[in-house]
């Protein structure tokens, strides 16, 4: 009788230290990102080890910026997520993840845009199957420099069941012209130990380029906001972001700011899509009078920028399914935007819909 109750009391004490251990490991080699750090940025190397020269940002012509959560090219149309009341964790095999990456190349490489904004754009993670994204996108992309910024890094996520495993991943920028500074601007978390040990450090990456004749820069400012938390993650980054563009303003530079939100524009008109039901993840808002009223915010509505992942997309009627305008631009009042619009790739390679913008420095 005594050996029938020692040994399942061992087994528990085994799994309870066994659990405090695995803690105190993930406590121990937590990414903690400084507040504010330089980023170094890259042009992809030739075999001969010839690089091509970037030229600086002339002030008289039209440009062209796209942002696109990539869904770690792992979220296509086949795919639901148990965070967004799904059932899968492992959303693709290692052939979708190759599909999808090499469609979504082949997309911004058609559109040629002079700067590209990517978010959850993997390094070397378990869902992506080791997939080495920031890479394959320069390499696919070797007349650009690009500048990477972690928000993602644990070598071990336990939950669910089977485990995510570990993710490294981040956001990325691609830019035609000469990139005199990037830097990584850490944003605040909601999320308390022990919780934030398997969660983002999400951050801004700003990268800045010198203008020909000018002696004020372009600051791009690419970002992924919080999505999960209940509301107070969402509300003290958009106050660090607004801080940052404000002091951008100041200076009088030029300033693009985008990314995929996680929230609506208060301008948004998103009457087409609205939330179907209280059990679906909905959106914060971005009440755009609490800006500087100099600012113009584009979430274009005539398409969605993202959709629901409870469920696959394949096979499914649009009229029954949660959409959502999250993803968008905030610029400052000397850029003149010329065109906004949401491009429609009908979900099939990662649960976002690129945003193009061009515009011209006044």
């Amino acid at each position: 009788m005594k050996k029938a109750v020692k040994i399942p009391l061992l087994l528990i004490l085994i799994l309870v230290l066994g659990a405090a251990a695995f803690i105190g490991f993930l406590t121990l080699v937590e990414y903690r990102p400084a507040d504010q750090e330089k980023v170094s940025t890259e042009l992809w190397i030739e075999d001969n080890g010839s690089t091509r020269t970037i030229s600086s940002l002339p002030s008289n012509k039209e440009f062209s910026i796209i942002t696109w959560n990539v869904g770690y090219c792992s979220l296509g149309s086949n795919a639901d997520f148990f965070m967004d009341g799904g059932k899968m964790v492992n959303t693709a095999d290692k052939e979708r993840v190759d599909l999808n990456l090499n469609k979504i190349v082949k997309k911004l490489q058609a559109e040629n845009s002079d700067f590209i904004f990517l978010q959850e754009v993997d390094v070397k993670s378990k869902r992506s199957h080791k997939t080495n994204e920031k890479v394959a996108f320069q390499e696919n992309f070797k007349d650009y420099e690009s500048a990477f910024a972690t928000n993602f890094k644990v070598p071990f996520i336990p939950y669910p069941l089977p485990p995510i495993g570990k993710v490294y991943s981040g956001i990325q920028t691609l830019s035609q012209y000469d990139v005199s500074e990037a830097s990584r601007i850490a944003l605040p978390t909601s999320f308390s130990w022990p919780y934030r040990l398997g969660n983002l450090k999400r951050c801004l990456l700003i990268t800045r380029l010198p203008i020909d004749g000018m002696n004020k820069e372009l600051v791009l400012i690419n970002l992924h906001l919080e999505a999960y938390d209940s509301g107070e993650g969402k509300i003290m980054q958009t106050k660090v972001f607004k801080s940052v563009l404000e002091e951008e303003i100041e200076k009088g530079n030029y300033v693009i700011a985008g990314g995929d939100f996680n929230q609506q524009f208060s301008s948004t008109d998103a009457s087409a899509y609205p939330i179907l039901s209280p059990d679906y993840w909905a959106p914060g808002i971005i009440n755009e009078s609490d800006f500087d009223s100099s600012l113009k915010f584009y979430q274009p509505s005539q398409v969605p920028s993202c959709r629901s992942l409870d469920k696959a997309y394949e096979g499914q009627s649009a009229e029954n399914f949660q959409f959502y305008f999250i993803d968008g631009f905030i610029v400052s009042e000397n850029v003149k935007v010329t065109s906004a619009a949401t491009i429609d790739m009908n979900f099939e390679n990662t649960d976002h819909n690129p945003i193009r913008l061009t515009f011209t420095l006044n």
